[in-house]
């Protein structure tokens, strides 16, 4: 969850005056966002926890930073598709000062995207936090988590296999869960904003 929220501010506070002022806004924050997202984010993350020595904190800061290029992108994309609308030219007459255009009348309508992101980045999360965990990168021996559940019993399977299937088939359920809400929740806030 802090992956995917977290991931959605940095987006959101990036792609709004990306995709709004355009020019060189828009140049160097896309040009971030390229670089970033050019890096596989699964072996990124691996080699900063491993040089730095792990943690769970560490990981979830460097997966925000690695995940939020995708929300920016999206974000820019909707806000592209929304700033020579009549209500945002009318919200330009009224000399409303940019900011509280893209806050006030802009994000509201690319909400239900931005939304349905946070529930993908969710998933893409816990995959990601749960293989930093299985390599032993993530939380600590013993703490609850499936990733590191899966490693540490491991070495059982013949014994007791469903101490192995019973979290991975608990990160494949939960990641699935998550995409079909998220995509309920865009059709939900999207059919609700269109009514307005």
């Amino acid at each position: 969850l802090c992956v995917a929220l977290g991931s959605m501010v940095v987006g959101n506070l990036a792609g709004l005056p990306a995709g709004y002022l355009g020019g060189w806004v828009d140049a160097l924050v896309m040009r971030w966002a390229d670089l970033v997202f050019s890096l596989p984010a699964l072996l990124v993350a691996i080699v900063v926890a491993g040089v730095l020595g792990g943690g769970y904190g560490l990981a979830i800061a460097v997966l925000v930073l690695l995940f939020a290029p995708t929300d920016t992108r999206v974000v820019r994309g909707a806000v592209l598709e929304q700033r020579h609308r009549p209500y945002v030219e009318a919200a330009r007459m009224k000399n409303l000062s940019a900011w509280r255009i893209m806050t006030r009348h802009v994000w509201p309508n690319i909400a239900p995207v931005a939304l349905a992101n946070v529930f993908l980045n969710f998933a893409y999360a816990l995959v990601s936090l749960a293989s930093l965990s299985f390599l032993g990168l993530g939380v600590a021996a013993g703490s609850p988590d499936w990733g590191r559940t899966l490693s540490d019993n491991r070495t059982q399977f013949l014994a007791n296999p469903w101490t192995v299937i019973a979290p991975g088939l608990a990160i494949i359920a939960v990641a699935a869960a998550l995409n079909i809400v998220g995509d309920w929740l865009y059709e939900r806030v999207d059919a609700r904003g269109r009514a307005r």
